[in-house]
């Protein structure tokens, strides 16, 4: 019953959500580097009905860049109510073109001045994060991308594609790793109240400076050392947080 309740209460407010957003856009095209961050934290506001408790950590952070390209690890469709929630204003995401078929979703999503590549054209992607990457300083803007190009679906962090870190060193723009703890399909039971703990923690900035062209192989993966590192980390204080709250639950149980 709980399941049923909570599928019926997400479709109806993603599709208030999306509809909203849709004319909120048609009518304030000129402010749209800033809808993304509106509707990412709208569709976050719905991580309660799932029984998810989201902690963000260095949203605010002076530190964060002006310009920059944010990298996150892609779990599945639940980064929809995480991951989106910490997407700062004046940043577009690059996503996969078949997002534009899902109805009233991709719409929205590409009102809202977000990119949509093609990942099965590999060069025809690159060269279109290049594109976006020299226009960042400019436009004043930046850009969010899934370097794993694909959702891990429980398969822990997968190898990053080159692209954003090759944009990035051309752009000559810091990355800005977006850490989120595991969300995993087989985490989330929409029939219990409860499903836990997320964390989503945004890391200090790594700098282009150092990297040349010929060393973007270089830094995608030392960026995905730090990423895997942190991931790790989180998801031990997330087992470490359940424990704990397990335990209380079984003491006030003998008691």
């Amino acid at each position: 019953m709980l399941a049923v309740m909570r599928i019926i209460l997400v479709l109806m407010a993603s599709i208030i959500i999306c509809i909203f957003g849709i004319i909120y856009c048609l009518f304030r095209p000129r402010q749209r580097l800033y809808h993304t961050a509106l509707f990412g934290r709208l569709f976050g506001s719905m991580a309660p009905i799932f029984g998810i408790q989201v902690k963000i950590r260095n949203l605010s952070s002076d530190q964060l860049p002006k310009h920059c390209i944010y990298i996150a690890n892609h779990q599945n469709n639940y980064d929809m109510i995480t991951a989106a929630c910490v997407v700062r204003p004046r940043t577009i995401i690059v996503g996969k073109k078949n997002l534009l078929w899902i109805p009233f979703f991709g719409q929205l999503y590409w009102l809202c001045g977000n990119i949509l590549i093609n990942r099965s054209q590999s060069i025809r992607s690159h060269t279109t994060l290049l594109q976006i990457a020299k226009v960042i300083k400019a436009r004043d803007i930046s850009i969010w991308v899934f370097p794993e190009g694909t959702r891990s679906a429980g398969r822990g962090l997968l190898p990053f594609k080159i692209g954003a870190f090759h944009a990035a060193i051309s752009a000559r723009v810091p990355v800005v790793p977006v850490c989120v703890s595991n969300i995993s399909n087989k985490k989330i039971k929409l029939n219990r109240w409860s499903n836990g703990l997320v964390i989503i923690e945004i890391m200090d900035p790594i700098y282009t400076q150092k990297y040349e062209p010929n060393k973007v192989r270089d830094m995608t993966q030392y960026c995905y050392e730090v990423m895997k590192l942190k991931i790790d980390s989180l998801n031990k204080e997330v087992v470490e947080y359940e424990m704990q709250i397990t335990r209380s639950l079984n003491t006030h149980v003998m008691k």
